[in-house]
């Protein structure tokens, strides 16, 4: 009899649900008979060798490791600080801001029930689920957080963006996921929902920068995200800030030709 491998990872007692069995085997951390196995709706017979090798996922999800690598190429500082995770879903990225020193996380998510156990009953954590964020005012928050993570499906940060500046403190920064597959026309999404071509790739950066800008934001930071989506997407991570009233914030390193060629040289396997 054959079963998907994660369920046989949580069978196994080798991850503790199915989504971070997910996480896990997305990672790229688990071999079957010895073969890395990216996929986690394979099927397997149940007698089969599985291992889970190399460093487990640090956080609830393996989104944590966007985040991370944010952090640590856009320099930035998240301890004390009040944050707030768009798209929160499972909470990976809700769990590595925590991780960096974070004293409150807002997780907004349109869903419901996907946040983690563990991140639901930590006191640092206020969940708010059944949330778009389109319609959240400062008054739903009582207080403006000094970052702000974006990682939503289905709608183009086009529509995200302004929303989330008037709910960020002046001098405050964001990090947003750009998914080619949610920012290009529909023409120019390929099979299963995925983008390839880096010439589109470089269009969408570009036109989620400037509508970054038209709104008050400083572009400072640009690079692509460590692991590609769930369909095999390449994302990237754009850093943004929201100066002071009449401050002129010096950009950043951001070449996008150069960060969708470095993508492709990183990803395209």
């Amino acid at each position: 009899m054959k079963e998907r491998l994660d369920i046989l990872l949580v069978k196994r007692n080798l991850a503790p649900s199915r989504e971070k069995a997910k996480a896990v085997i997305m990672a790229g951390a688990v071999y079957v008979n010895g073969q890395k196995e990216d996929k986690a709706g394979a099927s397997f017979p149940d007698t089969v060798q599985i291992e889970v090798r190399g460093h487990t996922l640090p956080y609830v999800s393996r989104g944590g490791l966007k985040l991370e690598k944010a952090i640590n190429c856009f320099g930035l500082e998240l301890s004390g600080r009040v944050c707030m995770d768009v798209g929160a879903s499972t909470g990976g990225f809700t769990d590595c801001m925590l991780q960096n020193g974070a004293v409150k996380v807002y997780a907004v998510d349109v869903g419901h029930g996907q946040l983690d156990w563990k991140l639901r009953n930590d006191g640092r954590v206020v969940c708010m689920e059944r949330t778009n964020i389109r319609y959240v005012v400062p008054g739903d928050i009582g207080e403006q957080p000094s970052f702000v993570s974006i990682d939503v499906s289905f709608i183009s940060l086009t529509k995200v963006l302004g929303p989330v500046r008037e709910l960020l403190a002046d001098g405050g920064e964001v990090v947003c996921l750009i998914k080619p597959q949610f920012e290009a026309g529909r023409e120019k999404v390929g099979k299963k929902g995925v983008v390839r071509d880096a010439a589109v790739h470089l269009e969408v950066i570009e036109k989620v920068d400037a509508y970054a800008r038209s709104v008050g934001f400083a572009v400072c930071h640009l690079e692509f995200s460590p692991i590609k989506g769930p369909e095999g997407n390449i994302e990237y991570l754009l850093h943004l800030k929201k100066g002071l009233d009449g401050e002129e914030i010096q950009p950043g390193s951001a070449d996008p030709g150069r960060v969708v060629e470095q993508a492709h040289l990183a990803l395209d396997k």
